[in-house]
């Protein structure tokens, strides 16, 4: 979490990160404390390209699944793919737990993609390092502190 509030200082961020309650290791458990709709919470998906080893972050909205075929067609060379990460490269990727997983301030820079369908809210949740710290931005905010585009990466 000190890693997350001290790059949300440097970055000039309007709110430092808040610690929760309870924890909010799902989204579901996140809205429920915040008391915002599920959509708001930005949910970071850390996926593995197979090829070079990198972890691949998708910071979704809280109210949708990734489609890890739209994701790997964005990060990925035709015949390549994606595998799922493992809570030990989760960790030696971002530096983050799952659970807790920001989509700044990781150990190793991952492929970052936004899911589009956060730009519907005004403000968004993320993790902030920790299961029971998060922290409030704005999508444009997200894209902006990440580099990352906002894409179409989920499943109808």
């Amino acid at each position: 979490m000190q890693r997350v509030a001290a790059a949300l200082q440097a970055l000039g961020a309007r709110h430092a990160p808040v610690l929760l309650d309870d924890a909010a290791r799902t989204a579901q458990q996140a809205a429920d404390a915040l008391g915002v709709a599920l959509g708001q919470i930005a949910k970071s998906i850390i996926f593995r390209r197979l090829p070079d080893d990198a972890a691949v972050l998708v910071v979704t909205s809280g109210d949708r699944r990734v489609d890890e075929a739209k994701v790997a067609a964005l990060v990925c060379a035709p015949g390549q793919s994606l595998g799922r990460a493992d809570a030990a490269f989760v960790k030696a990727a971002t530096g983050f737990s799952i659970g807790g997983v920001a989509p700044l301030a990781h150990a190793r820079p991952p492929v970052t993609l936004i899911d589009a369908e956060l730009f519907r809210f005004d403000v968004i949740w993320a993790a902030a390092g920790h299961p029971h710290a998060v922290f409030a931005l704005t999508p444009t905010e997200l894209r902006a502190w990440t580099g990352a585009p906002a894409a179409d990466v989920t499943a109808r």
